[in-house]
């Protein structure tokens, strides 16, 4: 990281956070990525503790490691952020997915007050549908041939270094009505919040009948993803519970007749 000179970001407010990682390597190159692009802030969730060869790879960068946080599930892990990126390496039905340009245009959009999280998964298995929901949005990192994804701390190196670049070249930030979507002008809730809001809207949708055990996979992700995406602010979260409590009460609980029918299968009708 350059010294002596004014970023265009504050490399504070971004956290990367390995989920599950398998191999120890791997933290510690992750590691490694954070140090050569000047990121500090590393979470491992479900991760009990560092290992030794983990300190190996990472060289000189021992001193991200032993300041990592070690969380014992995702959501732990990014309850404080305010915005979370996936990575993912394959298309998700419900989760639809930035390119790598794109992320890395609507992060630099965010004032430095916002804490932004980078999530990456599992070397195998990648991230599972549950931990997708933890996200407010996805990307994903283009590649050449038909290789099945990039090493993990090559993934966590190639979604850091363009943030740096940007930063060390002092190209200006990119105004908010030039990202791919503005952003909120108020800070977002905790993302521990957010899902606590999420989470009480598909109670609402239960006790009303919309959702059920054919739909409810279905249903849940696309709430996740699709009041994710707001990066919720108090007036968000505040108008959000209204409409739905006062929508509640036409419900079957009120005499009224309720929500109609939805399953899978209708939705993808409609486009």
């Amino acid at each position: 990281m350059p010294t002596g000179r004014k970023l265009s970001y504050n490399a504070r407010m971004i956290a990367v956070i390995l989920a599950r990682p398998e191999n120890p390597e791997n933290i510690g190159l992750a590691a490694r990525a954070m140090k050569n692009t000047g990121f500090r802030d590393l979470r491992l969730a479900g991760v009990r503790r560092i290992r030794v060869k983990a300190f190996a790879a990472a060289v000189h960068a021992a001193d991200i490691l032993e300041s990592a946080r070690l969380f014992p599930d995702l959501p732990s892990a990014a309850a404080d952020l305010h915005v979370v990126f996936a990575a993912t390496a394959r298309p998700r039905s419900n989760f639809p997915a930035l390119t790598l340009d794109e992320a890395v245009a609507r992060i630099r959009s965010y004032p430095s007050s916002t804490r932004i999280g980078l999530l990456f998964g599992n070397e195998r298995t990648g991230l599972t549908t549950e931990e997708m929901r933890t996200s407010s949005f996805r990307f994903s990192i283009p590649q050449a041939g038909r290789q099945p994804s990039y090493n993990l701390a090559s993934a966590v190196l190639l979604t850091l270094f363009p943030l740096f670049a940007a930063a060390a070249s002092g190209t200006t930030r990119p105004s908010a009505s030039a990202s791919p979507a503005a952003v909120p002008a108020d800070p977002p809730l905790a993302r521990a919040t957010q899902d606590a809001v999420i989470g009480r809207i598909l109670s609402i949708l239960e006790d009303r009948g919309f959702l059920h055990d054919t739909n409810r996979r279905h249903v849940t992700d696309v709430a996740f993803e699709l009041f994710g995406r707001l990066a919720m602010t108090a007036k968000d979260r505040n108008l959000l519970l209204a409409i739905f409590h006062k929508g509640a009460g036409a419900g079957p609980a009120s005499g009224g007749r309720g929500a109609p029918a939805y399953s899978r299968k209708e939705s993808r009708s409609r486009g």
